[in-house]
């Protein structure tokens, strides 16, 4: 099988399904959603799904939320709350049967998502091979466009129950691009949240 890249006769477009993280337990925020955080009149899972938009299949692993757009595919990690590898096992197994060959992968604390997007695409079809995200030095695992190929591979290699995103990584062959500065910074605390403009959550929550 030959090597995901441009597509013919689209201006060179990565085609991409993407799923979104949102099933933790957000516990440094007395478990409030970070999924249900607003920012203006959206909450964080909107903006992240308006992110990937551009995506073939859109999934979102964790609890349905509102303001989720239609068409998005809503589905559980098994077992609930497993960590974030175990959702992005959730995705893969739910696509397998029809599955583009790029994978974004997104968490949804990240306000500022959109902003890697052009990075990624770009890094992805000039590296034929994995992105992540790399913001201030840091990488970003879940800010990141996956080969299909590799990604199912790593998937498929292990256990993957409350195992980190990082460790799944040492499975994969990935490289990392430079995204704007603060783009991937996320939401683990109220004083985060505070630091990014984020208001209370929907008052039915």
């Amino acid at each position: 099988m030959s090597a995901p890249g441009p597509l013919p006769g689209r201006d060179h477009t990565l085609l991409f399904d993407a799923v979104i993280l949102s099933g933790g337990r957000s516990s440094r925020l007395g478990g409030v959603p970070k999924a249900s955080l607003q920012i203006g009149d959206r909450n964080l899972l909107a903006l992240t799904c308006e992110a990937a938009s551009a995506a073939r299949r859109l999934l979102v692993v964790g609890q349905s939320t509102p303001g989720m757009p239609g068409g998005v595919e809503l589905l559980r990690e098994d077992p609930p709350f497993g960590g974030p590898a175990a959702a992005v096992a959730a995705a893969v197994g739910h696509l397998r049967s029809s599955h583009a060959p790029w994978l974004l992968v997104l968490a949804c604390d990240m306000p500022r998502i959109g902003e890697t997007l052009p990075a990624l695409l770009t890094g992805a079809r000039e590296a034929g091979a994995s992105v992540l995200a790399r913001d201030g030095g840091r990488d970003q695992p879940l800010a990141a466009l996956y080969r299909w190929s590799d990604l199912a591979s790593a998937v498929d290699s292990g256990a993957l129950t409350n195992l980190s995103m990082r460790h799944l990584l040492a499975r994969v062959q990935w490289s990392a691009v430079e995204v704007p500065a603060g783009s991937t910074h996320d939401v683990d605390t109220w004083s985060d949240a505070q630091e990014l403009g984020i208001e209370e959550p929907y008052a039915d929550q």
